[in-house]
């Protein structure tokens, strides 16, 4: 696959060999049960699924506390 690098790239990983190689890194998270860090910053070190639909939840929860 040829991946191109990104100009701008979100994730705060600056160490990991897939850093601004997008399709790369998704293809790799797309075998485990994690998100990269790009679509999933506030993660506070986990990253699993799991916890992103608690993070989400939370946020919706916060959202419909501020509606009221």
């Amino acid at each position: 696959m040829n991946c191109l690098k990104v100009k701008e790239c979100a994730c705060i990983k600056q160490s990991c060999k897939n850093h601004e190689l997008c399709c790369q890194c998704v293809e790799k998270y797309r075998k485990t049960d994690s998100l990269p860090y790009c679509l999933f910053l506030d993660n506070e070190g986990d990253k699993s699924v799991a916890n992103y639909y608690k993070k989400l939840k939370e946020r919706f929860e916060k959202e419909k506390m501020c509606e009221k």
